[in-house]
């Protein structure tokens, strides 16, 4: 009986040492959204993300963020859901590419008298890194293309990190800068909480 308890406990060990030293593809995030367009607007909220590994190497992926401008009321809702592959690059960094579908909502109200709704939809192919940078910080960079639907071709780059104070607890940075239309430049900022599973 002692021997199968002292088993369970070094596999309960191996198991808890092998999720902590790698990269979590599980969780659950909230926090602040920021994005200035143009270098002229600015517009705050919040963002929701959730990723959940379905296989070794797959993993599913999906968020929604709502963020309005300060100076006037317009509402910017973006959503998005996604797959990706994650493949090893050694014990602590991962190369990843992810195929997604994204959708922006856009809300006018008594806009120098102009008031409306609109959407944007299309297809994104990112391609980045993500690994331990040391024993609770985790970093990651990937590029982006939107295209297909209501996009034609744009480009965004992305770097962000996470800080764990546990197992299961982390703060995080993001930053994410490009075309979120074309010939539209974008600057979006993201710092909350995460927690790993």
């Amino acid at each position: 009986m002692n021997k199968q308890i002292a088993l369970a406990a070094m596999l309960a060990a191996a198991s808890f040492g092998a999720s902590a030293g790698g990269v979590d593809y599980t969780y659950v995030e909230a926090g602040y959204a920021r994005m200035d367009v143009e270098s002229e607007e600015a517009a705050d909220g919040f963002q929701l993300r959730a990723s959940a590994a379905v296989a070794e190497h797959i993993y599913l992926h999906g968020g929604y963020a709502s963020v309005e401008a300060d100076d006037f009321d317009i509402e910017l809702e973006e959503s998005q859901v996604g797959v990706g592959l994650r493949s090893d690059l050694g014990e602590r960094a991962d190369f990843i590419a992810e195929l997604g579908y994204v959708r922006y909502d856009l809300e006018v109200t008594n806009v120098l008298g102009v008031s409306g709704s609109d959407s944007i939809d299309g297809g994104r192919l990112s391609i980045g890194l993500r690994g331990l940078l040391a024993d609770r910080v985790e970093g990651w960079a990937k590029a982006s293309y939107n295209d297909g639907g209501d996009f034609d071709g744009s480009f965004s780059a992305l770097i962000g990190a996470q800080v764990k104070f546990n197992q299961n607890w982390g703060v995080f940075v993001e930053a994410e800068s490009g075309e979120l239309l074309e010939d539209v430049d974008t600057t979006k900022y993201l710092i909350g909480v995460r927690a790993s599973f």
